[in-house]
C-alpha cells in the first residue's frame, strides 16, 4: 500500500476519535505516522537472503557464538502498541559462520513485522538454522509491552521472557546452561 493510502487511513482514524485531522498540529500527522508506519513493518520488504548476503565464512572452530543484548523494537500484532527489548542469540558452528552484523539484521527484519514475541523468538532461531547449519541455535527475548503498560492491567514493571533451543542446546543441558550463563540468566 502506498504512503498516501496509509495516510488516508490515519485520517480516517483521527476522525473516528472525534479529532481535526487539519487543525494545526495534526495537520501533517497522517503522512507522518504512514511514513512511521512503513518503517516498523520494514521487515515485510526483507528476505533473508538479502539480509544474509552471502556474508557466511570458513570456520574451524565449534565453539559457541553469542551476540549479546541486541535491541529490538515490534509491534505486538493484537494491538498494534510497541514491544521493545532485547535478544540474545548463540550459535554452534559447523564449518560455517555467519556476519556478526547479520545476526542483528535477522533480529531486525523478523522484528520490524507486526508480531508476538513467541513467535520472532522462532523466526530468529529458524532463520539461524537455516542460514547457518549450525549444530544448535539459542535465542532469549526479554521485552516490555506497552499493551501491559499501557492499557489493559497496566503493570508498568512486567518483562515477558521467552526462549527458543534449537539443536545441540536442545538436547544438551550443559550447552543450554552455559548460554544462559553467559547472558546472565542461568
Amino acid at each position: 500500500m502506498s504512503t498516501e493510502n496509509i495516510a488516508l487511513q490515519y485520517e480516517a482514524i483521527l476522525r473516528g476519535i472525534g479529532e481535526d485531522p487539519q487543525r494545526g498540529g495534526l495537520a501533517e500527522t497522517p503522512l507522518r505516522a504512514a511514513k512511521a508506519m512503513q518503517f516498523l513493518c520494514k521487515g515485510y520488504e526483507q528476505s533473508l537472503e538479502e539480509i544474509v548476503n552471502n556474508a557466511l565464512f570458513d570456520a574451524k572452530g565449534d565453539e559457541m557464538v553469542i551476540v549479546k543484548d541486541i535491541e529490538l523494537y515490534s509491534l505486538c500484532e493484537h494491538h498494534m502498541l510497541p514491544f521493545v527489548g532485547k535478544a540474545h542469540v548463540a550459535y554452534l558452528p559447523k564449518g560455517k559462520v555467519i556476519g556478526l552484523s547479520k545476526v542483528a539484521r535477522i533480529v531486525d527484519m523478523f522484528a520490524r513485522r507486526l508480531q508476538i514475541q513467541e513467535n520472532l523468538t522462532r523466526q530468529i532461531a529458524e532463520a539461524l538454522q537455516e542460514v547457518t547449519q549450525a549444530e544448535g541455535v539459542a535465542v532469549v527475548i526479554e521485552a516490555k509491552h506497552m499493551c501491559m503498560m499501557m492499557r489493559g492491567v497496566e503493570k508498568q514493571n512486567s518483562t515477558m521472557f521467552t526462549s527458543v533451543m534449537l539443536g545441540a542446546f536442545r538436547a544438551s543441558g550443559n550447552t543450554r546452561q552455559e548460554f544462559l550463563q553467559l547472558i546472565g540468566r542461568g
